[in-house]
């Protein structure tokens, strides 16, 4: 019986050992770029205010991209080219962060950091601060 107890326990830490592993690596920066968020950013095409962070960072995405409209300190970036790719910022900023000072440019205008986390070239989480 405690020969069981022994197995199981070791059994356990190795699983916890290899999903910390694999998070870990899901988890690497594998990108950075600068993004300038400007007047034509912080609307949408029907004249509406954005003020949730990943609305912002996906209209100037998209402007970059599809649009061709950068402002100095606008960076590109080869994750976000595509509109599919663009539709997941939502999910990568909740698994993400967005710094105080941050969220305020992403409100306001300004220059941000945006750090790109996950696996390959696959992001999996956005950071996104203040360089």
């Amino acid at each position: 019986m405690r020969y069981r107890i022994q197995l199981l326990k070791t059994a356990a830490v190795a699983l916890g050992m290899a999903l910390a592993s694999h998070a870990a690596v899901a988890q690497e920066q594998i990108g950075v770029f600068t993004v300038f968020i400007g007047k034509s950013d912080l609307t949408n095409d029907k004249g509406t205010t954005l003020s949730e962070p990943w609305k912002v960072l996906r209209q100037d995405r998209t402007n970059f991209h599809r649009f061709g409209v950068s402002q100095p300190g606008d960076q590109w970036d080869p994750y976000f080219s595509s509109s599919q790719s663009r539709k997941s910022l939502q999910t990568l900023i909740a698994r993400g962060s967005v710094g105080s000072k941050a969220a305020k440019r992403l409100k306001n205008g300004g220059i941000i950091l945006v750090s790109v986390f996950g696996q390959g070239n696959t992001p999996s989480a956005i950071k996104i601060s203040v360089p």
